[in-house]
């Protein structure tokens, strides 16, 4: 670098022209020293160095900041017409101001308005397509849309949002239907891996021959059909993310080991490979299978059992959970009035004492589809008794023959009482306050289920 002081003047004048902003510097007296070109275009000033700011231009308060010694920032001041959006910055050497710089950032206020409109347009484009790839590979469920009225279900939501934010592998049990994926999707919604992908993978889905290379991935000419480039197994997609391994209970016992070293080395070698690739996976898995009996029968390896029992998560099923088949019902209704266009605005108590008195054998997957059903069934914006259609355990049907109301009705107030009963430890008058009935009403119940009409 030169050491000649003439050379950084010239380095200085010379930027202060190449700039696209208009620029000004007066003394503390208000007297330019200096103005740019594209400052004295716009003004049409011919000679104003040495002339005071209020003579060249209007509406200024450079010699305002001079008195004062605060600066203005992104000011509108008025120019020729025009709204200009400018800057006043006091020059301080020391202590002492030697002088004033003026910016004009916008040459025009439309211009600052066209500016903004296209950052508005490319905000609403990014959230456009972070919400796409979201949609595609992120959560699609959180724990606010988890129903947890029960002590049992705020218990496991609890536990759930308490492990979300490690990377404590979870494994997460429960019947069919019971919402253990809903419980995986909120789990990394809720994680520092949110923004990174949510993969799935069904292991009951798949068949054996192909589940190795979906979760591992094959590189070319590994087996006859593979891709020339190869393919990126579920593990590499869920890289920063997480993986859920969805029906866990149904993977090959060949595939558990590798699973297991994948899990323990952080490293996936794709079929065919020569050398291990790191990955940065969360893994959550599920399954609706007794493990522990799976284990015992050796279909399940021990050491990938204790690997994934870290933090496991038992989902219970809705017959545990009755308090909470209210606001169950509410929930799917919205969705599936949205889904269908289909209002509901009430439920008839009759089909309200069939839906509470169900056991639900499919969960909240049963629940879903009944009341969906239902809905196609509507005539009016009333749910009624007719068209909540349920399976009856213990009537006998034949062919296509439907079960009467009757029958309906009878064999699920026969479920009902027994259930009390259990509940209640075999006191009947404990089970009768469950039920919400009276004594002797409950009575009659249970004299019909228990005394057998003489033949």
């Amino acid at each position: 670098m030169s050491s000649d002081p003439t050379f950084y003047t010239t380095l200085l004048e010379a930027v202060f022209e190449k700039a696209y902003e208009c620029m000004v510097i007066t003394d503390p007296e208000g007297i330019i020293l200096f103005m740019n070109n594209s400052y004295r275009d716009f003004l049409g000033a011919v000679d104003p160095v040495g002339k005071h700011i209020t003579q060249v231009i209007e509406n200024t308060r450079m010699h305002i900041v001079a008195k004062t010694g605060k600066q203005e920032i992104a000011e509108i001041q008025k120019i020729n017409g025009r709204e200009m959006i400018a800057n006043r910055v006091p020059i301080y050497n020391g202590d002492t101001m030697v002088a004033v710089l003026g910016t004009v950032m916008f040459q025009d206020v439309r211009q600052l308005h066209a500016l903004a409109a296209n950052i508005d347009q490319l905000k609403q484009e990014l959230a456009y397509y972070k919400g796409e790839l979201h949609r595609k590979l992120g959560a699609a469920y959180t724990f606010d849309q988890i129903v947890s009225i029960s002590h049992e279900m705020q218990q496991c939501k609890a536990l759930a949002e308490k492990v979300a934010n490690s990377d404590t592998t979870v494994l997460i049990t429960g019947e069919s239907g019971t919402g253990k994926e809903l419980f995986a999707h909120a789990i990394h919604a809720a994680s520092r891996r949110a923004m990174g992908p949510f993969i799935r993978v069904n292991c009951a889905a798949i068949p054996d021959s192909l589940l190795e290379s979906e979760l591992f991935g094959y590189e070319e000419g590994a087996f006859t059909g593979a891709l020339r480039k190869g393919k990126k197994g579920k593990f590499e997609l869920a890289d920063r993310g997480t993986l859920l391994l969805d029906e866990i209970g149904d993977m090959p016992h060949n595939l558990q080991a590798k699973l297991l070293r994948i899990l323990q080395e952080k490293e996936v070698e794709r079929i065919g490979g020569s050398h291990p690739i790191p990955i940065n996976v969360r893994v959550i898995a599920s399954t609706n299978r007794d493990l522990t009996t799976l284990m015992k029968e050796g279909h399940f390896r021990e050491d990938l059992f204790y690997r994934l029992h870290v933090v496991s998560i038992h989902i219970p099923p809705i017959r545990k959970r009755i308090e909470d088949l209210p606001e169950l019902v509410n929930v799917l209704l919205d969705q599936l009035m949205e889904s269908t266009g289909i209002i509901v605005k009430e439920i008839d108590e009759r089909a309200w004492e069939l839906i509470r008195y169900h056991t639900w054998p499919g969960n909240v997957r049963e629940l879903r589809n009944m009341l969906e059903r239902a809905l196609h069934m509507m005539d009016g914006k009333r749910l009624e008794l007719e068209h909540v259609i349920l399976p009856v355990p213990g009537v006998k049907q034949q062919d296509n023959q439907v079960p009467t109301l009757k029958e309906v009705l009878a064999e699920a107030e026969k479920e009902a009482v027994l259930r009390a009963v259990q509940a209640a430890g075999g006191n009947k008058r404990k089970a009768a306050k469950m039920l919400g009935i009276g004594k002797s009403s409950f009575y009659q119940k249970w004299d019909k289920i228990t005394i057998q009409p003489q033949k």
